[in-house]
C-alpha cells in the first residue's frame, strides 16, 4: 500500500507526529476549538488563537474526557469526548498527509504514557470513522516506543543498559532497558518509573529556579545511574528542549557514556514499529517484556489425537490488547476449565480453575463449548465460555460463564 507509516505520541499536553523515513515531524497542542457561529474546527495553535480572539470555544484534556466518558456542549450541541478526539485526530493527520502528498495511512501506531482499555477502544472507533482499518492501527506504551527507538539505532548504543529521562510539564519519568541474550530466546526488558522529584517547568524561568531544577535532576540521576553500566542515556520532553540550565545534570549523564536529546523519541519509536508490520520478517526478533506486553504465558490442557498437550492461548510478550483467542472444544465430562499460567520470572506454574456453573449435565463428549479469551489489562485475562450443545441431540442451553483471571 502506497501510504504513510505514522507514529503518533498522544497525551493531554501535546501530540507529536513522525513518519517513518522522514525527518520532518509535528508537535501540536492537544486542544480543539469550534467556531461559535459555524461548525468549523481548529486544532493546536490555531485553536488557541481563535479562542483568544473570542471566535471559538476551546476544549482540552481530551484523553481524560474520553476516560471519564465526559461531554462538552458548544453552541447548544453536546459532543462526546470520543467524537472530539476523533475530530482532533482527523485534523492533525492531515499535516503529514498533505506534506507528503498522500491520501492513505498504511500503518498508524499510537503511543501513550500508559495503555488504557477504554481509550484504546475509542482510538479504534476513531480509526473506523477515519476509514483506517483496525488491522493497520496499533496502540503501545511509551516504554515500548522507547524500546523500538533504541533498537533501531546502532548496536553499540544498546550493548549495555540504556536510560531515558523524560521531563515534561507534569512529570519526570525515568525509563530503562536492557537486551538479554539467552540460549533459547532473546529478550528486551524495559520499565518506566515516575519520579517523585518532578517539578513545574515554570521554575526554569528564573536563575534560582534553574539552579534548583539542576540540583533535583542531578540528585535523581545519581540515584538512578549509579552502580550500573550504561551505553547511552537519552533525554526527551519539553524540559530538555534547552539544556543550558542543567549543567550539573548534563555533566553527570555524559560521563563515560553517550548522551542524546531526541525531542520526538516516542513518536519516532512508534513509526519504527509501524514499519516493522510491513516487513516480511521482523527486524526485532526479541520477546518484549515491558508495559503493554504480557509477562505471563497462558496454556490450556487438552487431548489431541489421544495425547495430552498444552495449547497456548497467550504468550510471553504479546500485546495484551491485541491478544485474543477464540476456540471450540468438546468436553469429556469436565465440570471446569483449567488454565496453566507461567511467569517469565518464576519456574512455578499456577493453575486457575473456571467452574462451568449452570452448564447442563450430559454424557461425556456431548458438550461443545465456545471459548473466547481476551485481556482487560496486562495482568487480567477475561474468558467467556458458552455452551453450544451437540447438534440436534443436545441443543445449546444458552449457559454462559464469564470470569476474570488474575495473572
Amino acid at each position: 500500500m502506497d501510504g504513510l507509516v505514522i507514529g503518533l505520541d498522544l497525551n493531554d499536553e501535546y501530540t507529536q507526529i513522525s513518519c517513518y523515513g522522514k525527518e520532518i515531524s509535528w508537535t501540536i497542542p492537544t486542544v480543539i476549538c469550534r467556531k461559535k457561529e459555524e461548525e468549523i474546527w481548529l486544532t493546536g495553535e490555531e485553536a488557541y488563537a481563535a479562542t483568544l480572539l473570542g471566535e471559538g470555544v476551546i476544549v482540552d484534556k481530551l484523553l481524560k474526557m474520553v476516560q471519564k466518558e465526559g461531554t462538552s456542549t458548544i453552541g447548544g450541541v453536546c459532543y462526546t469526548g470520543a467524537l472530539l478526539l476523533r475530530i482532533f485526530l482527523q485534523q492533525v493527520l492531515e499535516y503529514p498527509l498533505k506534506e507528503e502528498g498522500k491520501k492513505t495511512v498504511s500503518q498508524l501506531v499510537v503511543t501513550m504514557q500508559e495503555m488504557d482499555a477504554r481509550l484504546t477502544d475509542t482510538l479504534m472507533y476513531c480509526a473506523d470513522a477515519m476509514g483506517i482499518s483496525r488491522d493497520r492501527v496499533h496502540v503501545i506504551s511509551h516504554t515500548e516506543s522507547f524500546v523500538y527507538y533504541v533498537l533501531s539505532q546502532k548496536r553499540e548504543l544498546w550493548s549495555n543498559q540504556v536510560g531515558l529521562f523524560e521531563l515534561a510539564a507534569d512529570r519526570l519519568c525515568y525509563y530503562e532497558m536492557k537486551v538479554q541474550r539467552g540460549m533459547r530466546r532473546n529478550m528486551v526488558q524495559a520499565e518506566a518509573q515516575n519520579q517523585e522529584e518532578a517539578f513545574d517547568l515554570d521554575i526554569l524561568g528564573t536563575p534560582s529556579g534553574q539552579k534548583l531544577a539542576d540540583q533535583i535532576l542531578t540528585s535523581c540521576g545519581e540515584k538512578l545511574l549509579s552502580k550500573k553500566l550504561f551505553s547511552t542515556v537519552f533525554l526527551t520532553g519539553k524540559g530538555f528542549e534547552r539544556q543550558d540550565w542543567a549543567g550539573g545534570f548534563m555533566k553527570l549523564v555524559c560521563s563515560r557514556r553517550r548522551c542524546f536529546v531526541e525531542k520526538e523519541l516516542f513518536s519516532r519509536g512508534a513509526a519504527f514499529k509501524g514499519q516493522d508490520y510491513l516487513n516480511s520478517a521482523t527486524e526485532y526478533p526479541y520477546i518484549f517484556v515491558c508495559e503493554g506486553r504480557l509477562k505471563a504465558e497462558v496454556d490450556l490442557k487438552v487431548m489431541q489425537k489421544g495425547k495430552e498437550v498444552l495449547l497456548a492461548v497467550a504468550s510471553y510478550g504479546d500485546n495484551w490488547y491485541e491478544s485474543k483467542s477464540s476456540l471450540e472444544l468438546i468436553l469429556d465430562d469436565e465440570k471446569e476449565i483449567e488454565f496453566i499460567i507461567s511467569h517469565l520470572d518464576s519456574r512455578k506454574k499456577k493453575v486457575v480453575k473456571v467452574p462451568l456453573s449452570g452448564f447442563p449435565d450430559r454424557p461425556p463428549k456431548t458438550t461443545r463449548i465456545e471459548m473466547n479469551i481476551g485481556f482487560k489489562d496486562e495482568n487480567t485475562m477475561v474468558t467467556v465460555i458458552k455452551d453450544r450443545g451437540f447438534g440436534d441431540l443436545f441443543p445449546a442451553s444458552g449457559a454462559v460463564v464469564r470470569q476474570e483471571v488474575s495473572l
